[in-house]
């Protein structure tokens, strides 16, 4: 059976705090199994044994979350193979990375335009896409006049009309591990 690891967006945010205990029971709810959470930021790995597609299944636990907590929660699924992928394929090396620069995944609901050129910049230059795939954009983040790094859908072009969560990608390899763990 599918390991699931579901990236929520807007968890554990201002105004939208939710304990873990509670987001898996959300989950569970919902007949998945092997119910699990990683660190406060909205990463949860399950089974379900209903074999429901990716499409379905994050379709149920997004209406199940956004009822329960009464706001939306965007909910992008990978397979434990997937994310291993993503951090496999490390475009990062030979990036050089200060106090201000920061190494970023940005998991996608749907594709970068085919017509974004790469590396894109956001217009204030603090959001930089150099690589993407179907589901995810590798994102060089950098802090600009103190600044925190903006939304990486700046960059991503108007066209562009999905939803994305953001990992560092230091955390990325470390939610594969706790996925594996499982």
């Amino acid at each position: 059976m599918t390991t699931w690891v579901a990236l929520l967006r807007a968890v554990n945010v201002p105004g939208r705090q939710v304990r873990m205990e509670r987001l898996r029971a959300l989950f569970a709810e919902l007949g998945l199994a092997g119910v699990r959470s990683y660190i406060q930021s909205g990463n949860v790995f399950f089974r379900d044994p209903a074999g429901r597609d990716r499409a379905e299944l994050a379709r149920v636990v997004a209406e199940h979350l956004r009822e329960a907590l009464g706001f939306p929660v965007p909910v992008l699924l990978r397979t434990v193979e997937e994310l291993a992928a993503v951090v496999e394929a490390d475009p990062f090396r030979g990036v050089p990375v200060t106090e201000d620069v920061r190494l970023c995944v940005a998991f996608l609901s749907e594709p970068l335009p085919a017509a974004l050129t790469l590396p894109a910049r956001s217009a204030r230059g603090d959001v930089e896409v150099i690589a993407a795939t179907e589901g995810e954009a590798f994102i060089v983040g950098r802090i600009i006049g103190g600044r925190p790094v903006g939304p990486p859908d700046q960059a991503f072009g108007k066209d562009w009309t999905g939803e994305a969560t953001v990992r560092f990608f230091h955390t990325t390899a470390k939610i594969l591990a706790a996925a594996r763990k499982g």
